[in-house]
């Protein structure tokens, strides 16, 4: 089967994907997010039909091409349908899936959607396997429920931002794209990706009716304090991107937008599940569990077939 008919019948695969199939795997996030490269997939058909996918992004640099995590990519990796999970056949699909990734590759490194977990035919092909944490909330309990289960300290401060902020939606892409990048210029970090691509990104989801943006503004002045973003799919809110102007982080703003967007999650989508996506950094994880938010493990998995790649890497640490 050729790339491009692969990709066809990826995009038809898409369109009635179960719940469970993530957003950040469905083929027109896949357009908008894969810059720098291309996307393509290995399919595992049985009886004509698809039961499997695994789509990657393929990058070439110099003599090398491998597969990486677009710049806002986020839990791609195998898919084996649901009825297909049992062991004996998801461990044959995978197996297959395997064999239809591209030959010659230098590296490879990708996280996993959560419903991936057998990684054993991958162990078996000489990949390796970091188990890594994002951190998710239960919304089906009530809204008292949720606001008890939270630090009382987070649970104070909203309250003082309620005083003092209005929640609103209406500020511009641009304005939400500033606000989340404050935080790198303010350590002199290099920004991590332009405007011109999260709008491409944000367009995608809007045409899908998948997002909604959230803005903390002083109710006197107008000003943005802080300012996030949420997208969601069948089964899950995700906090996909977030920020405050550092000169206003005591105003507890940046808490105030997670209780928003949870609430926005719970009472407007009616889903059951809001997702952090992350962190695995020890400065932001207590963030997560003051919220009574939980470890939801996935996979990263790698392997390295150039000695070369791997000298260069390691010229690079």
């Amino acid at each position: 089967m050729s790339t491009q008919d692969s990709n066809a019948d990826y995009r038809r695969f898409c369109a009635t994907a179960p719940d469970d199939f993530p957003v950040f795997m469905q083929d027109w996030y896949l357009d908008a997010v894969c810059e720098g490269g291309t996307w393509q997939v290995a399919i595992s058909e049985k009886h004509g039909q698809i039961v499997g996918v695994w789509p990657y992004f393929l990058k070439k640099k110099g003599i090398w091409r491998y597969i990486a995590m677009p710049k806002m990519g986020k839990l791609m990796g195998p898919y084996v349908l649901p009825a297909h999970r049992k062991i004996s056949s998801e461990t044959r699909i995978l197996q297959d899936l395997i064999t239809r990734l591209p030959k010659g590759l230098a590296a490879f490194e990708q996280d996993c959607n959560y419903s991936f977990q057998n990684w054993m035919p991958m162990y078996w092909q000489g990949f390796s396997q970091t188990t890594r944490y994002s951190y998710t909330i239960d919304l089906t309990s009530p809204p008292e429920a949720l606001w008890a289960g939270m630090d009382s300290d987070y649970r104070r401060k909203i309250k003082i931002a309620q005083e003092n902020l209005v929640v609103r939606h209406d500020p511009s892409i641009q304005d939400l794209y500033d606000v989340c990048m404050l935080s790198f210029t303010r350590q002199n970090l290099k920004i991590p990706f332009s405007f011109d691509y999260f709008n491409k990104i944000y367009m995608a989801f809007e045409a899908h009716h998948a997002c909604e943006k959230f803005f903390a503004l002083d109710k006197k002045s107008g000003k943005i304090y802080s300012a996030g973003y949420l997208v969601w799919d069948k089964n899950k809110a995700y906090g996909y991107m977030g920020g405050d102007d550092p000169e206003f982080r005591s105003s507890g703003s940046g808490l105030l937008l997670v209780w928003e967007r949870m609430k926005y999650a719970q009472e407007i989508l009616q889903l059951p599940t809001f997702d952090f996506m992350g962190s695995m950094l020890k400065n932001i994880e207590p963030s997560r569990r003051y919220f009574g938010a939980v470890q939801q493990p996935y996979f990263r998995l790698q392997r390295e077939w150039s000695p070369l790649w791997k000298w260069g890497k390691s010229l690079l640490r």
